[in-house]
């Protein structure tokens, strides 16, 4: 089955978030929204709040890798979104982290081949 970009951003976001809740973490939420942007995913583990952004690949070399392509302009627009989550929500948080889950599926199949959790990525 052919999908979109968007789809299978889709689908990495939905395996990730399966995987994390698999390791223990406790998600808050998916695809926040404001004005700015979306962060991806936010969750817990422990007293730290994490932020993750998440990168699904269909190929190894194509395009360089999935961490490659949270590039410096990519990093600056999930800290603004985060400060902003911070400035509206109340948490009970000590500490935040940011963090990445790359996802690599199998072209033509879409089974996974591959999920890294990148912690402290940036």
């Amino acid at each position: 089955m052919v999908r979109s970009r968007k789809q299978i951003g889709d689908l990495g976001e939905q395996i990730a978030s399966d995987w994390l809740t698999q390791q223990g973490y406790h998600l808050i939420a998916r695809n926040w929204r404001c004005q700015a942007g979306e962060l991806d995913i936010i969750a817990a583990e422990g007293d730290t709040l994490l932020f993750l952004e998440v990168r699904t690949r269909t190929t190894f070399t194509r395009f360089g890798t999935a961490e490659e392509s949270v590039d410096w302009r990519k990093q600056r627009q999930v800290r603004q979104l985060a400060v902003h989550y911070l400035s509206t929500e109340q948490f009970r948080y000590k500490r935040f982290r940011f963090d990445v889950i790359v996802v690599y599926l199998q072209r033509d199949s879409e089974q996974i081949l591959q999920i890294r959790h990148l912690r402290n990525a940036f």
